[in-house]
């Protein structure tokens, strides 16, 4: 009697031999930095395969052979298919870590690195079950246990297996759908990202009008590239990118055409037997607070939903040139020349071009010039600071058993053109700031983490999410840096596996930096001697000057939905911020303190189709 295989068969047999040519040629394609995050990937890959392979050959029994064969023909070849799947994934596990492969030679002739066991994969046995009683064995690389889970706060990209080679370079997608729902109690008019120090005072008429907005212009997409030429260098190049970009006829009237933006964009160079690491491009300054090390995509950024973080933060988003350097994987020292921005700020309006109000003992006032409309290839609607250097950050990391700590330094240079009273040319005037920052992220239980980060200086307000000015203007036309501090601490709970809950308090904080007018008044940044009665009256006149945002912060994700056809995550989020102004005074000589103070809630669900 011949034997004729059934369609399911084929399909076994097609799928065991996917997985001896995935096992053969992407995998020693594909290196990471961290030999257990690599691993953990592969495995997950293969429980992933494993589970599809035994769900075959389950429903392959349970429905027998068509045409007449019956369940004991098919019963006889699952042992054998069983056997070649168990001789693949051993085959496979027994196999070194693929970041100490040459993808040039593939897996012959290597050793393993020291310490390294090979971890294999148990073949479930008993009764066999439909395909739909069967539990999902396969691991998901969507990780919710870490105090800022990549598949949050990135794309996870790293967690996921290749999807396919282009000669020796590996090709990995990552990204995800986002829809969020989005409730202010002040009308800001603003997208999925909030502007904290644009919450109006009680002046504004949509200082009480609340909003309600929808969106999808956070769905990011990412792309990762990597390659090993030797043993021990690792090429990688990054892309990601989302919808928060907006061109001049954009609009939600009929059509949300809300344009794809650069978030990331950078290559990366790394040779793990001198423990250097290379960056260039667009990528989380080297300020930001990181979870491991200084490497990118292991930032340690708050897993909230707002696309501006929260008030406290330190991080800008630039063009950089960083050089890193580690010992053991343990203690890390890096240096990072970043692409410079300032904000300016001054107590009446000044656009650049105009002059300032005359000091005590003059008749006239100084004509300044900081800022010109964005060129060729920038924004011709916005306008960029003089630049007379980047910013310069160095910062020195170390991990231990209990916990990531860091420290770091930053300098900053501020650049004026000023006409003086009775002057016929410009005088070029440079100032400098900077400050000092720290940050930190233990674990308090298996399921508690803390984190923390805290910057202080002068001229440091971009590196906050609430925007505080860098610099103001002194009477002779230069700029000076305003006092800063900013700061959060954060508790991030695991009650179980798919749920991650965390609460944040952050601040930020400016200081005075003003002169003494002709007319006696103050000007500059903080100045406490004006009329700020009109604050509190609907329709009044009200200028006044940030001293102090604060804001809580809490929220949750939650896992809900995972397997073959991706995962759907639902996240909640509350914010509520108070904004203090400088000191003035009503009018009839009593001081006041303007306040004012917001509410914020997202609704926010996301597909992962890559993290299955």
């Amino acid at each position: 009697m011949s034997f004729r295989p059934s369609s399911s068969s084929f399909r076994t047999c097609g799928l065991l031999a996917g997985v001896a040519l995935s096992f053969g040629l992407v995998h020693p394609a594909c290196a990471q930095s961290d030999d257990d995050r690599e691993l953990a990937a592969i495995k997950a890959q293969m429980r992933h395969l494993e589970a599809e392979v035994q769900a075959i050959e389950r429903r392959h029994v349970q429905r027998g052979s068509p045409r007449g064969h019956g369940a004991g023909q098919t019963a006889a070849a699952v042992p054998a298919v069983a056997g070649a799947r168990r001789s693949a994934v051993a085959a496979a596990t027994a196999q070194p870590p693929p970041d100490v492969l040459d993808v040039q030679q593939g897996l012959a002739g290597r050793t393993p690195p020291a310490g390294w066991a090979p971890t294999r994969t148990p073949i479930p046995t008993g009764p066999l079950q439909f395909a739909s009683s069967v539990p999902h064995t396969a691991a998901s690389s969507m990780d919710l246990t870490s105090s800022s889970p990549l598949a949050i706060t990135q794309t996870a990209v790293d967690q996921l297996p290749p999807i396919f080679s282009i000669g020796n370079v590996s090709v990995r997608l990552g990204g995800f759908i986002d829809f969020s729902n989005i409730w202010r109690s002040s009308n800001m008019t603003s997208g999925p990202a909030t502007a904290w120090n644009n919450f109006p005072y009680a002046n504004s008429p949509n200082h009480g009008l609340d909003e309600e907005r929808m969106s999808a212009q956070l769905s990011r997409f990412s792309v990762l590239l990597e390659s090993n030429p030797t043993r021990a260098v690792r090429l990688q190049a990054y892309v990601e990118t989302d919808f928060g970009g907006s061109a001049g006829t954009t609009n939600s009237v009929q059509i949300s055409g809300y344009t794809p933006r650069l978030r990331q964009g950078y290559f990366t160079f790394t040779n793990k037997d001198w423990g250097v690491h290379l960056l260039m491009g667009q990528a989380w300054s080297l300020a930001t607070n990181y979870a491991k090390g200084i490497v990118p995509r292991q930032e340690q950024l708050p897993p909230v939903t707002d696309n501006n973080q929260i008030p406290g933060i330190t991080f800008t988003r630039v063009p950089q040139i960083r050089l890193g350097k580690d010992w053991g994987k343990k203690y890390w020292l890096g240096l990072s020349i970043e692409d410079p921005q300032a904000t300016v700020a001054f107590s009446s309006a000044l656009s650049s071009g105009g002059t300032l109000p005359a000091a005590y003992g003059q008749t006239a006032g100084t004509r300044v010039y900081y800022e010109n409309t964005g060129g060729v290839l920038l924004n011709p609607n916005s306008e960029y600071t003089y630049n007379p250097a980047p910013d310069v950050i160095l910062k020195g990391a170390v991990d231990t058993s209990f916990g990531h700590y860091e420290v770091f330094g930053m300098g900053r240079w501020f650049r004026s053109l000023a006409m003086l009273p009775g002057a016929t040319t410009t005088r070029k005037s440079t100032t400098f700031g900077g400050g000092v920052g720290g940050g930190m992220t233990l674990p308090i239980t298996s399921k508690v983490q803390l984190t923390g980060n805290v910057l202080a200086g002068q001229g440091i307000g971009r590196y906050g999410p609430s925007l505080l000015p860098d610099t103001t203007f002194k009477s002779n036309g230069s700029l000076t840096p305003v006092p800063e501090i900013m700061g959060s601490l954060g508790v991030i709970g695991h009650p179980t596996k798919s749920v991650l809950v965390y609460s944040y308090g952050g601040v930020e904080s400016a200081s005075r930096r003003t002169y003494t007018g002709a007319n006696g008044a103050q000007y500059g940044y903080g100045v406490e001697d004006q009329n700020l009665g009109g604050c509190d009256v609907e329709f009044g006149t009200c200028n006044a000057q940030t001293r102090t945002l604060a804001a809580f912060t809490t929220g949750g994700w939650w896992h809900f939905l995972d397997g073959h056809y991706g995962s759907l995550m639902g996240g909640l989020q509350y914010t509520y911020i108070r904004k203090f102004a400088f000191r003035g005074n009503d009018g009839e000589g009593d001081s006041v303190y303007p306040q004012t103070s917001g509410n914020t809630v997202y609704v926010t669900f996301r597909y992962f189709p890559f993290q299955q």
